[in-house]
């Protein structure tokens, strides 16, 4: 199990946040704080795998956090969640080591796809051996930092979250006017989003075929 430890002033919404981690396979949440010492403390007695750090905290900032804990003996991975969308603070999140980088607000789908970028790294550096080529580092940080290219211009992360979600959720495989019918979107721009995520590879299509005419497009979340 991947541990994770939660940090958000608002107890509200630290509860949320821990629900959405809860609900991903493999991972689980220690604790949940509101400060920035309340974050350093917990990293030394619960020694989580993954920080979910908040920027503004009442007591310092979550980027003094993140410096401090590059100091600490046990290494742990910082995941940033925040309102904060201005430049210089997401460069000064890279520098400090940042895995990723998550503006608030967001769908569970949306951090549900970062968790899942995180795992997967974790597997690829489990898999490796002591040394490690090139054409592997090129995948290993790019799943890290470059998550899936650009939406197509015309549509929206949040909606396209949202179609993740209904896609995700409904357990089986859709077609885009049930996708559409689910979201309350045309069948047109169902189904841009639905290629969006067939070419980001986190979904699949799968055509049904039926006694005549064309096959029918069917689409299955495969994250």
């Amino acid at each position: 199990m991947i541990r994770v430890l939660v940090v958000d002033d608002d107890f509200m919404v630290a509860r949320i946040h821990s629900g959405y981690v809860a609900r991903v396979p493999g991972f689980t949440v220690v604790n949940a704080v509101h400060t920035g010492g309340a974050a350093v403390a917990a990293v030394a007695e619960h020694r989580p795998d993954l920080v979910l750090l908040d920027i503004y905290l009442p007591d310092m900032s979550g980027l003094d956090v993140l410096t401090t804990l590059r100091g600490v003996s046990h290494p742990v991975d910082v995941l940033v969640i925040t309102a904060a969308r201005d430049v210089a603070t997401v460069r000064a999140a890279m520098r400090g080591g940042a895995v990723n980088y998550l503006i608030k607000p967001f769908t569970a789908g949306a951090l549900t796809e970062r968790l899942e970028q995180y795992a997967d790294t974790r597997r690829r550096f489990a898999a490796i051996g002591s040394t490690i080529g090139q054409d592997e580092v090129d995948r290993v940080f790019g799943n890290v930092r470059g998550g899936p290219p650009p939406l197509p211009k015309g549509l929206s992360a949040t909606t396209c979250g949202l179609v993740a979600d209904a896609l995700r959720e409904t357990g089986t495989d859709l077609s885009a006017a049930e996708a559409a019918a689910l979201t309350g979107l045309s069948r047109v721009s169902a189904r841009r989003y639905l290629e969006y995520l067939c070419a980001t590879g986190q979904a699949e299509l799968r055509p049904k075929y039926g006694t005549a005419g064309r096959p029918e497009h069917r689409y299955r979340w495969t994250g």
